[in-house]
């Protein structure tokens, strides 16, 4: 009878056996960038390989073009893992944050599973997810259902170091506008009503209210219009701005201060406000221990060591996932330590060769890590159970 540890060597060979495929695969998808909700070719590409394969694909889940749902199933029921695969890139600069490394390696991780999952129970999903950059691929696919009766989540994400319970901020969009009265600026300004000043006294609001803030809130934004010309009074003006914390309570709060300082500068002003967000919304990641121990455990056995913990973050939509179902977003190292994200330089390291052996390591880990959970369904109960202890005390 295989053992666990005789079938993680099974996969990491199968890994290693696809090597140049899986290399191909990642400088592909790195020589086409598409960006959010546009990665037709890219999309097909990766579940063209897993169909060719033997999994069972079904393209444009959740109302997404380019999302899809590649299913693998053992000789008999079992845990369900979902293998989690980004290939969107970033508008100007492609491949910037080497989402065709996450693709490929997911991809990988899934053909290794199922060289062994006739012999095992259970089901391997590889779930194409787009549009992470903005577009909240993976929060659409969660409110349409695409999560139920997943036991349990996990992808990787490259980066310069090796970190596995790094969470993530939320990241909530909302659009202020003003509505004001045009005049001319010079014969008659007194005629008018400033929407420019409305958003400048908003900005400044904001600005002020920083210090009254938790350490983990971020509110960052821009003008998007500011008026037609420089002698009409403005009559129209709006600004963006992503309002980010911690948690989803604490970024309501943040959200309802943000307002007040709109509802005192339209009091200012005379202008009339519009306050509005726009989904979808990035959710605070949970980093499942369960899994993170089991991930952990898998990266020493293949020589790797964890780095630091990184206190600064930003927001991603895997943070949704980890909201309804165990959850991992491992980073590993393609680079050194001063590589930073959505760079030219991240670019280029994400079809260099350490990319591409960060990426292989990642479809090693993953593969090893669906292992844990379909040969030992005890670790999918103790991640449900910590999952569960996580949102309880989330929610206080």
């Amino acid at each position: 009878m295989n053992t666990a540890e005789t079938l993680k060597q099974r996969v990491q060979s199968e890994v290693d056996a696809r090597r140049e495929e899986l290399v191909d695969l990642a400088d592909r998808v790195h020589a086409m960038p598409e960006v959010a909700f546009e990665e037709r070719k890219s999309a097909a590409l990766l579940s063209r390989v897993l169909e060719a394969n033997g999994f069972e694909v079904e393209r444009g889940v959740a109302g997404l073009e380019t999302a899809f749902v590649a299913t693998a199933r053992g000789h008999q029921p079992g845990p369900t893992i979902a293998i989690l695969a980004e290939y969107d890139a970033l508008p100007g600069l492609g491949h910037a944050c080497g989402h065709n490394l996450i693709g490929a390696a997911a991809v990988g991780a899934g053909l290794a599973v199922t060289a062994i999952l006739p012999e095992m129970a259970g089901t391997v999903k590889v779930i194409g997810t787009p549009a992470e950059e903005g577009g909240g691929g993976k929060a659409i696919m969660v409110d349409a259902g695409l999560f139920l009766g997943i036991d349990a989540a996990m992808m990787f994400h490259p980066s310069s170091k090796n970190l596995t319970r790094r969470g993530s901020l939320t990241s909530y969009k909302i659009e202020v506008e003003f509505h004001g009265k045009p005049a001319h600026a010079a014969a008659k300004p007194d005629e008018g009503i400033n929407a420019l000043d409305a958003i400048i006294l908003t900005y400044n609001g904001i600005n002020a209210l920083r210090q009254h803030l938790r350490d983990d809130a971020r509110i960052h934004g821009i003008i998007t219009h500011g008026g037609d010309a420089p002698n009409i009074v403005p009559e129209y003006a709006a600004a963006r701005f992503y309002v980010r914390a911690a948690d989803v309570p604490y970024t309501r709060d943040v959200i309802d201060k943000v307002r007040g300082c709109a509802e005192g500068a339209a009091l200012a002003t005379g202008a009339r406000l519009e306050f509005g967000e726009f989904a979808p919304h990035y959710e605070n990641r949970l980093p499942n221990p369960v899994l993170s121990d089991l991930w952990e455990a898998n990266m020493a056995a293949l020589g790797l060591t964890l780095d630091e913990p990184e206190e600064r973050m930003g927001s991603s939509d895997i943070g949704n996932v980890s909201q309804v179902v165990p959850t991992i977003h491992p980073y590993l190292a393609i680079g050194p330590e001063d590589l930073g994200g959505h760079t030219a330089e991240f670019r280029e390291a994400a079809r260099s060769p350490a990319g591409h052996e960060g990426m292989i390591k990642a479809a090693k880990i993953l593969a090893m890590t669906a292992v844990d959970l379909l040969t030992r369904p005890e670790n999918v109960t103790e991640a449900q159970r910590t999952f569960a202890e996580q949102k309880a005390l989330q929610s206080g």
